[in-house]
């Protein structure tokens, strides 16, 4: 989707090509004009922005349907047109619920219908199912009732029901949102004006991440200068609006780039956000990194550095100024070709190395292979067993190539280490140089290696594998994708990213399993201390 964005003061402007699933952040200071800068943005989209705004929707009373947005218009019924048509004004909130029970009731006459014609006569899950089902999981131990064509509410143990009229600003709020993206037409873009507006911290992130899965064929837009958010939005194109000029309709903005190390600004950012941090390898926009791993860390701030060298840098870093911003900060690197010893360094440094070669072998860990199944419908024993025959096929083919890899990096390391050594002159160092040779035996070291992977290959260690295997045609080698039902590799790594969003058993199993496979509860403690999707929402006031 192409997204064309305000001019500039120099008269030029942008032009955005956006996927659906992806959102887009506009962020600024108080009066840079970011609220003008995302209107005109909206305007040039015509029908396809729908704009969102928990304030006005919470306390701005609507006389007429002719006064709210195009798309809110096609929402409304007949009979929400007739509540306004007796000079009924009400808000936003009100007219979406008062739809959601409209639909509610339409749906329970086709069913009726369908019974007494004989015909499929199977109770669709509708909207208001869905509103019910994430609010009640944003705020647990909470429950809406539905009486005589109302909503009503109750409260933890209180047993006494209320109407919405006399919930918080918050729970209005997750409300409003759930009810008005699931009215939002398919490709629409989603602009939501401060999406934490009236939401406690610790639940902002879990519902954003909730509708954006549950409405992954539009592209969701965010107005805000809440850096704490900002830092959830992993991979999302920013917007920097800096300052404009309403006379001229112009404004100074940037697109920002995926950063490249620890600025000042970024520093700030990441203090700002009060979470312990995450760095990790990749570009923040495409990398596999940057969409699985806050998936599995969904309470860390994780930022994208791109090289491996990069991420143990910025963790050192980070870390030796902790008394001055008293966060937790760990990394995670690929395995690549590490032994044991260099994994338990990094380790001992906060640095998680998964126990798999590189992050695309994490989605075909046994445990991750199966939800898939479970989840696409599929037999889970009848996919894991093809897909483990054919990753170590794969692998018993290639065994002297990937041999040859591990010995190079062993020798290279190896030569690393003692040429780092001292030498009181050059004629030591030729001496040293010259014995070399022997004293590392690479060919013994690749005779090692092949006997070691041989011995992978015919006892079936399919996670053994795993672990030593690099090869990036494994994924769609493997035909995983194919035997759970989706066309393409691209599109098994999306159903991978929407099932860790889900909060089911498989969703679990998966997301427990990687983050074992990541060492994550060597390197950060106890499993208490890494929560679980949607847990932060138990300590909600």
């Amino acid at each position: 989707m192409k997204i064309s964005l305000p001019s500039r003061r120099n008269g030029k402007s942008e032009t955005l090509g956006l996927s659906p699933g992806q959102c887009l952040i506009i962020v600024g200071a108080n009066g840079a004009g970011k609220t003008r800068f995302t209107a005109a943005t909206a305007e040039s989209l015509g029908a396809k922005a729908y704009t969102l705004s928990a304030l006005h929707a919470i306390y701005k009373k609507i006389s007429s349907v002719d006064s709210l947005s195009p798309q809110m218009q096609t929402i409304f019924s007949q009979a929400v047109t007739a509540h306004l048509a007796k000079n009924e004004p009400a808000t936003p909130l009100e007219l979406l619920l008062g739809q959601l029970m409209h639909d509610e009731l339409l749906n329970l006459i086709g069913y009726k219908l369908a019974v007494a014609d004989h015909k499929d006569s199977r109770l669709q899950k509708t909207r208001l199912d869905s509103v019910i089902e994430i609010w009640q999981d944003i705020f647990s131990g909470n429950r809406v009732l539905i009486d005589s064509g109302k909503l009503l509410f109750t409260r933890g143990v209180d047993v006494t029901t209320h109407t919405a009229l006399r919930l918080s600003d918050g729970e209005k709020a997750v409300l409003y949102y759930a009810a008005a993206v699931l009215y939002a037409e398919p490709g629409s873009v989603i602009f939501v004006e401060s999406p934490e507006i009236f939401l406690h911290p610790s639940i902002t992130s879990s519902l954003w991440n909730r509708l954006e899965n549950l409405r992954n064929d539009c592209v969701f837009c965010y107005t805000t200068h809440d850096t704490e958010f900002v830092a959830t939005r992993n991979g999302a194109t920013m917007v920097w609006v800096r300052d404009c000029d309403p006379a001229k309709a112009a404004w100074d903005y940037d697109i920002l780039p995926p950063s490249s190390g620890i600025s000042n600004e970024l520093y700030l950012t990441l203090a700002g956000s009060r979470k312990p941090v995450l760095f990790i390898e990749g570009d923040s926009e495409r990398s596999i990194d940057a969409r699985l791993y806050p998936l599995i860390f969904p309470d860390f701030t994780i930022h994208s550095l791109g090289s491996c060298n990069k991420v143990i840098e910025a963790t050192r870093t980070f870390n030796d100024l902790n008394a001055m911003h008293k966060l937790d900060s760990y990394g995670i690197v690929d395995r690549d070709r590490r032994d044991e010893h260099e994994v338990g360094y990094l380790r001992g440094k906060k640095i998680m190395v998964p126990d798999v070669a590189e992050v695309e072998n994490l989605l075909l860990l046994e445990e991750v292979v199966r939800a898939m199944a479970v989840t696409t419908g599929n037999n889970p024993d009848r996919v894991f067993s093809k897909v483990r025959k054919a990753v170590i096929a794969m692998f018993n083919a290639d065994i002297r190539q990937q041999a040859l890899l591990h010995t190079r990096h062993r020798v290279k390391r190896t030569v690393e280490y003692r040429v780092d050594a001292r030498f009181s002159d050059i004629t030591t160092l030729e001496r040293h140089l010259d014995g070399m040779l022997a004293q590392i035996e690479p060919r013994k070291i690749y005779e090692n290696f092949c006997a070691e992977f041989r011995r992978y290959a015919t006892g079936g260690d399919y996670r053994a594998v795993l672990k030593v295997y690099n090869q990036k045609a494994m994924l769609p080698g493997c035909n995983v994708a194919q035997m759970c039902g989706f066309g393409s590799k691209n599109e098994y790594i999306a159903g991978v990213m929407r099932l860790l969003r889900a909060r089911t058993p498989e969703a679990e199993t998966a997301r427990e399993a990687l983050r074992n496979a990541l060492g994550a509860y060597d390197v950060i403690g106890a499993a208490d201390s890494i929560k679980p999707v949607g847990s932060a929402r138990k300590n909600q006031k």
